[in-house]
Order: structure tokens, then sequence, then C-alpha cells
């Protein structure tokens, strides 16, 4: 198989800037090894050359932990948590890569309910991943 017919899916993210993780980073301390904190999935699964949507006003408004190696936070994009796909817009913050991967924020937002917290502002671009 050559490497041009993996048709590998894409993705529009609005990816965090420095200043939001940091700011994050001293509210949150990631409590898993690993430390993800980089991007809020928009939509899943687009094609290359799909056009980005404009930049949005971002805040996280929740957050949840599994108790045994994955926590997230929950983010509104322009006033909403909810996904096109009926997904929580999040931002996967850590984990224990030996249990979990970050797709995994999903089931974990799915199954379990977040605390809602006192809106925190963020800054991030959108970007095709």
């Amino acid at each position: 198989m050559k490497l041009q017919e993996i048709n590998m899916e894409k993705y529009i993210a609005y990816v965090l800037d420095q200043s939001s993780r940091d700011v994050l980073k001293a509210k949150f301390p990631p409590k898993y090894p690993t430390f993800v904190g980089h991007h809020v999935t928009y939509q899943f699964g687009v094609p290359e050359g799909t056009e980005l949507p404009p930049p949005a006003q971002l805040r996280v408004v929740g957050y949840v932990d599994s108790g045994d190696g994955l926590e997230a936070l929950v983010v509104s994009v322009s006033g909403s948590t909810a996904r096109q796909d009926g997904k929580i817009y999040h931002l996967t913050w850590s984990l224990d890569s030996g249990k979990y991967k970050p797709v995994d924020s999903n089931t974990l937002l799915k199954a379990k309910r977040y605390t809602i917290i006192r809106s925190i502002p963020i800054n991030g671009n959108p970007e095709l991943l």
C-alpha cells in the first residue's frame, strides 16, 4: 500500500495558544502523566481544503475526571458546548497513556457528568489538522 492511498481523516480544531495553556495549567495542574492540552475539535472527518470557521469565543466551562487516568475540560465555542455531531466541545487535559488516548474524552463525557466551573476565556485559532 502506498502512503498516498491511506485515507487519513482530517479535522478542524481550535488550537490553543501558549498563554491560554499556561493560565489553565495554573488553575488545573495536570493530574496524570501525559499532558495534552492542545486543541478543541470543532468538526471531525473533513476533506483537505475545507474552509475554516471564523475565530470563535472560547471559554472553559466545565471539568471532568475519570478518577483513573483521564481528565478533560469542557469548552464553550461561541456560546455552545454542543458540537454538530452531538458530542461535547472539550479539551483533553491529561491522561495515563497506558490506559487512555485523547479520543477517549468523548466517551468519558458521554458517560459521566462534568462539574460546571466559573468560565475561563481562552484563545485558540482554527486549523485543519
